[in-house]
């Protein structure tokens, strides 16, 4: 078990806590952990700033307003030679995704990892979901936002975050036909909901 190579991909809902857990398995089962990190992989592998991807992180139609803007974002990349394109900033990340999972075990974290490593075995896909109480309360504590503010926020980026995965991938984001496992943080608390997971990662790579 400890030998075997696993990728784990996890989805999560805003405020659910899904970072943390994924930062837990990834630290528990002496995985790579991906989150913003493959950001900076992706403007490695391009050429490209990393800002580009920042901006674009889990989220469509920023370039709308982007070639307004009059602060050089690029690297060394010329702007017009290259075959510059939301989809092509998303066909480097995916690259990056997959480039990571071929060096070894990992952790990621959204950004359709699931969906792009979609044909190697070596793979689970878990979401996790909390109680909207919950999730705003991990929202104003992060953000030192108020309860309405943190609704909205949570309400905004999930927007967001779905319409980019459903985009991309052709499934529904949080929709338990799209996972391998679906997890409610609520019910067990950010570390038991930790252990039942890696009770159940366990068991799968172990077949």
């Amino acid at each position: 078990m400890e030998n075997k190579k696993m990728i784990i991909n996890i989805g999560r809902q805003v405020g659910s806590g899904g970072r943390i857990i994924a930062k837990q398995l990834a630290d528990d089962l002496n995985c790579t952990f991906y989150d913003r990190e493959l950001l900076n992989l992706a403007a490695k592998e391009s050429g490209f700033c990393e800002k580009f991807f920042e901006q674009n992180d889990e989220q469509k139609g920023f370039l709308r307003s982007l070639f307004h803007t009059h602060v050089p974002l690029m690297g060394e990349n010329n702007f017009y030679k290259n075959n510059f394109s939301q989809e092509s900033l998303y066909q480097f990340q995916s690259d990056a995704i997959a480039k990571a999972a071929d060096m070894g075990s990992c952790v990621f974290v959204g950004r359709t990892a699931d969906y792009v490593l979609r044909n190697r075995k070596d793979t689970i896909n878990i979401f996790i979901t909390a109680a909207i109480e919950d999730r705003i309360k991990r929202v104003c504590e992060r953000q030192q936002l108020t309860n309405e503010e943190a609704r909205k926020f949570i309400n905004t980026r999930e927007e967001a975050r779905s319409t980019y995965y459903n985009y991309y991938t052709g499934k529904k984001w949080g929709a338990a036909e799209s996972y391998d496992l679906c997890v409610n943080s609520s019910l067990l608390g950010l570390e038991d909901t930790t252990a039942f997971i890696i009770s159940f990662v366990r068991k799968r790579f172990e077949r």
